[in-house]
């Protein structure tokens, strides 16, 4: 499977503006250009069936897949840097339906809602029901379209313990979906992950999983907010060597900031100088 990049991308942005003044920091943003990436959809966007249709036209007119971050939860990161989402639950089932109408019939990999299932300490027992659900039906939404890949969120390796995750992930239908995400965001060691997608896969019918391996290079030094010393991780490929890990993935947009913390702009602006440290710290 050959996966969207994106032509216009921050990076490819960032880097052609250094060209001629920075030739070398130029040439190490290459290394983000010039990789696949996934594109997040949320609150922000104002007409999300157009916004998903412009991005999946676009990759359909390179015979490439587009990778898409379904992030519009009502109770969002339980109000913390990425606060926001859908205000009900009834308007986040019409978002969902506006977004797979803009897929329509293409193919298309899904990875729905990050931190959705891990942040649930912050929600009533209600609201975790309720949240459970909307998850269940966004996932058989996409899977309507049976060239969508759907894969449910499901945190890293130092999070959820694997026995409490299996639950919340059956409780919102992982049966229906093509398996679980784990890394979106954070820089757990590929090693580690394997190790608890394995035994994850386990508990919920041997699904198959993805990584985020796009600033795991150095693995973790026990902060997910912009930490310091990172580096880009494997490139992304679906020869995994692992017949349970389906695609290593760039999900995260290496240069992204992750919030207002350690010098970075507000969550999911674009910051060069920590793209361009990823970069330089990368083993390739």
């Amino acid at each position: 499977m050959s996966f969207f990049v994106d032509p216009n991308n921050p990076a490819k942005r960032q880097a052609d503006s250094w060209r001629l003044s920075r030739s070398q920091d130029a040439a190490q943003m290459d290394k983000i250009a010039s990789e696949p990436g996934a594109r997040w959809f949320g609150n922000w966007n104002g007409n999300i069936r157009d916004d998903v249709k412009s991005y999946v036209d676009a990759a359909a007119a390179r015979g490439q897949v587009p990778v898409m971050i379904a992030y519009n939860i009502p109770q969002r990161d339980c109000g913390s840097y990425s606060a926001g989402g859908s205000g009900s639950p009834e308007a986040y089932k019409a978002w969902i339906r506006s977004f797979a109408e803009g897929i329509g019939n293409r193919t298309a990999v899904i990875i729905l809602e990050p931190d959705a299932l891990t942040l649930t300490d912050c929600l009533s027992q209600t609201d975790k029901n309720v949240r459970f659900g909307l998850i269940k039906d966004a996932m058989s939404v996409f899977k309507a379209n049976g060239k969508t890949k759907v894969y449910l969120d499901s945190g890293h390796s130092n999070w959820v313990g694997v026995n409490d995750m299996a639950v919340r992930l059956n409780d919102a239908g992982i049966a229906g979906a093509d398996g679980f995400a784990l890394n979106v965001s954070n820089f757990e060691p590929t090693s580690n992950l394997i190790n608890y997608g394995t035994n994850l896969s386990k508990l919920v019918g041997g699904k198959h999983f993805v990584l985020d391996t796009s600033r795991n290079g150095l693995g973790s030094n026990g902060q997910w907010c912009n930490p310091d010393g990172r580096a880009l991780g494997a490139k992304v490929t679906t020869n995994t060597g692992n017949p349970l890990v389906d695609a290593y993935l760039w999900l995260k947009v290496p240069g992204e900031s992750d919030g207002n913390c350690n010098g970075g702009p507000s969550a999911g602006h674009w910051w060069p100088e920590y793209a361009l440290g990823l970069a330089q710290r990368s083993a390739y």
